[in-house]
């Protein structure tokens, strides 16, 4: 029961209120339920990433080698969000950074951030660009130039100029750094032909 003093129009509550509100209890809001896919009862779903010899390049490439209609869907996604795509290449040697290069910032395993790490560009940006298919022609024509470097597709914001997505199209033939994620993992089945 709430006691309420006046003075002088204005409104005053007692401490006796002030404590009943305080020592009320909040409402009980119905919990979410909780919505599993039930992977997680599933050991084999969860793994541990092998720390040493993992090579990364880019987006994508713990995927198998994309085909050209996997190509050319990425290929659309860059255009459809205004970027412009760039072909680049390098050779296996230098392609893979596994250095913290000059500003000593561990980079190893961000895709797209290069500290001195810059790879060969084919031909100019492909600006003015709308059709996948155009990509794929100068992918196969840099392919050709070089068939045992690592060549990727950059997609470039020219507004933020920057780059905002890349991802592997073509590896060489004799190239040994991939492997299927079983075998990236600890106690995953290594299925990689050597090379890491």
């Amino acid at each position: 029961r709430q006691q309420v003093l006046r003075d002088d129009s204005l409104t005053h509550s007692t401490p006796t209120s002030k404590m009943a509100a305080i020592s009320a209890v909040a409402p009980v809001l119905n919990k979410a339920p909780v919505v599993s896919t039930g992977k997680a009862a599933n050991t084999n779903s969860m793994m541990v990433w092998q720390p040493h010899g993992n090579k990364f390049f880019e987006t994508f490439s713990f995927l198998p080698p994309l085909s050209d209609q996997e190509v050319a869907r990425q290929v659309q996604y860059l255009l459809n969000n205004g970027w412009t795509p760039c072909i680049e290449f390098e050779s296996a040697a230098k392609a893979y950074a596994d250095t913290h290069g000059w500003s000593n910032l561990d980079s190893s395993v961000n895709a797209g951030y290069y500290d001195n790490r810059y790879w060969v560009m084919w031909k100019l940006p492909m600006y003015g660009c709308t059709n996948p298919d155009e990509v794929l022609q100068e992918i196969r024509a840099c392919t050709s130039a070089f068939p045992e470097c690592f060549i990727r597709v950059a997609g470039f914001d020219n507004i933020k100029q920057v780059q905002c997505s890349s991802f592997l199209a073509h590896r060489p033939t004799g190239d040994r750094t991939f492997a299927p994620v079983t075998g990236r993992q600890v106690g995953g089945r290594q299925q990689s032909s050597g090379g890491w």
